[in-house]
């Protein structure tokens, strides 16, 4: 479990395609201090597991459905990427319930600086806009940010000028592709409400004088 604060910024050291899967190694500094074998950490949003590691860099392998699902397979060695371990149980929590499951990508449409804002406008599928709301939440590249407007084919968020500065997002441009998670209590709330549980009416007479109620 993450919740969308991103703690550093990592740097693509060396991508070694194998078919469709991919070995990254990402060089850091920070969330290096405690990384043990088998750590998550949420690299632009995407839960990826430790495999080896040294005092400066970590290497984690993608899957071929991850590949194909996310914006890693557009990466390049040098990019930087958001990264952020997953939260400790004593840990502040500072953003939303983030689970480094990517739901889909959106393309960047507009990139706006109003004084010390900019705001994207950033297309999405219908699928993933059923879960988005105006002031909710929702994850961009493992950033926790708040939906300031929605239209029917696309979201627009803010970003404050300490994103900018402490996530990748700051310098995206139109055409851009970047990562989405939808909040997962909108997506627990429809699969709750599409499936309401079948009814089983148990509570009978002969239930009752079976545990010793008659």
């Amino acid at each position: 479990m993450f919740t969308g604060i991103v703690e550093e910024l990592g740097t693509i050291s060396s991508m070694t395609q194998s078919g469709e899967a991919m070995k990254l190694t990402i060089s850091a500094n920070q969330i290096l201090s405690d990384v043990k074998l088998g750590d998550s950490i949420a690299v632009n949003g995407i839960c990826l597991t430790v495999t080896t590691f040294t005092t400066t860099s970590f290497t984690v392998d993608a899957m071929p459905e991850t590949m194909k699902a996310t914006s890693l397979r557009m990466l390049k060695p040098s990019a930087k990427v958001n990264l952020e371990r997953a939260m400790a149980a004593n840990g502040r929590f500072g953003g939303h319930f983030v689970t480094g499951h990517i739901d889909g990508i959106g393309t960047i449409l507009t990139k706006k600086q109003h004084y010390n804002a900019i705001y994207y406008k950033i297309a999405i599928s219908d699928e993933l806009l059923r879960y988005c709301l105006h002031k909710g939440s929702v994850a961009i590249d493992g950033t926790s940010l708040t939906i300031f407007d929605i239209d029917e084919s696309s979201i627009t968020i803010s970003l404050i000028p300490h994103t900018v500065s402490e996530s990748i997002i700051g310098e995206k441009k139109a055409g851009d592709i970047v990562n989405i998670e939808c909040d997962m209590i909108g997506k627990y709330i429809e699969r709750f409400i599409s499936k309401p549980a079948k009814r089983t009416d148990s509570m009978t007479e002969s239930f009752l004088q079976e545990n010793g109620f008659l």
